[in-house]
């Protein structure tokens, strides 16, 4: 019975298109940015400088517009606020919207090379045939026949929920059976957007009270098989690549450089220049945070102009205190001065 309302629920979902909004730019000058003279902003400036060379378009902010910024960060040996303030204008840019403040980790996981008893879920790397830019496959035919005998698999883990979040998170670093250790991250995903399966479980009455992972956890270890269906309620599926980096640097992200925790972001690229430095205004009580961070990453769950997806680091620890911080606050982008004044029709 579980398991044909969870199928149910996946043929029943329906995705409706919400009219287009226009994107709104409002300059905020720095004295109205609250907590900026209380950040140190030194290290935001070196995690900038380190990727601006691979700085993205918008539609509306072309990655020329921060040719001349980029070059001064590289070369500047004074004060990082008074670089960012001299150089930068903040903009807040909506669409439409509610701010949402998230935030993710590297798991630190055991996995094996090879399948046995214990390690028998896989994470899978790139299949020759995955089409770029497209819907694809869904999580329930890639993990039910599609992948299965190919030889994609990358490393085995022994707890499917664990290997679910790895693709929520989009990196990990694991320890071998054999000793060595392993780091993966993203190389791929099959189009699909992504969907929230503790809400679905909620709206299907599986879980009570909460939709903790340590609840889905739990439900899914009850529920042998319809466990895992569960699990397929998010149709996004992503695929995995090795990747060789030092221990004491964090995952590659979307930039294809090292994530810096508490100073590295993932953002909506369709809004949020990659590259750029973003002013993170999150009320959280007492997990409140007011600081300059970069946008180096994305995520299949990071949809919008006010929405940003905070790199907390790697572990245990760093993954407890990611789960907890769901808040609202405000998003400001620093946008190169003169194309700031455009965007907000201050330009003369």
């Amino acid at each position: 019975m579980i398991g044909k309302r969870i199928w149910g629920a996946l043929l029943a979902a329906v995705f409706a298109a919400t009219p287009a909004a226009a994107t709104d730019f409002t300059f905020v000058p720095f004295s109205n940015v609250s907590g900026w003279n209380q950040d140190s902003q030194r290290q935001a400036l070196r995690v900038f400088s380190a990727s601006c060379r691979s700085i993205r378009s918008t539609p509306e902010i072309p990655a020329s517009d921060w040719q001349d910024v980029c070059a001064r960060a590289r070369s500047n040996f004074g004060s990082a606020q008074r670089f960012f303030e001299r150089n930068f204008a903040p903009v807040r840019i909506t669409h439409g919207n509610s701010v949402l403040f998230t935030a993710y980790f590297e798991p630190v996981l055991d996995g094996s090379r090879m399948r046995t008893e214990i390690f028998r879920y896989p994470l899978y790397g790139v299949p020759p045939d995955l089409p770029r830019g497209q819907v694809w496959k869904s999580r329930a035919e890639l993990e039910t026949s599609y992948l299965q005998g190919r030889g994609l698999e990358l490393v085995w883990l022994d707890d499917p929920v664990d290997a679910f979040f790895v693709h929520v998170q989009g990196s990990s670093r694991f320890n071998l059976t054999d000793g060595s250790t392993m780091r993966l991250g993203f190389a791929g995903r099959n189009g699909h957007r992504y969907r929230s399966v503790g809400r679905q479980m909620m709206e299907l009455g599986l879980l009570r009270g909460s939709a903790s992972i340590a609840e889905i956890r739990e439900w899914v270890r009850l529920h042998p098989g319809a466990g895992e269906m569960a699990l397929q309620l998010n149709p996004s599926f992503i695929f995995f690549q090795e990747l060789q980096i030092d221990d004491d640097k964090g995952p590659i992200g979307a930039l294809q450089h090292p994530l810096t925790a508490m100073r590295s972001i993932a953002v909506d690229p369709g809004y949020t220049p990659l590259g750029a430095p973003v002013w993170i205004a999150m009320a959280g009580g007492a997990a409140s945070i007011n600081q300059l961070m970069v946008a180096q990453d994305t995520g299949s769950a990071i949809n919008g102009a006010q929405r940003a997806d905070i790199y907390f680091g790697s572990g245990v620890a760093a993954g407890e205190a990611a789960g907890r911080i769901h808040y609202s606050g405000q998003m400001l982008t620093l946008v190169p001065r003169a194309t700031a004044l455009r965007l907000t029709g201050r330009a003369n």
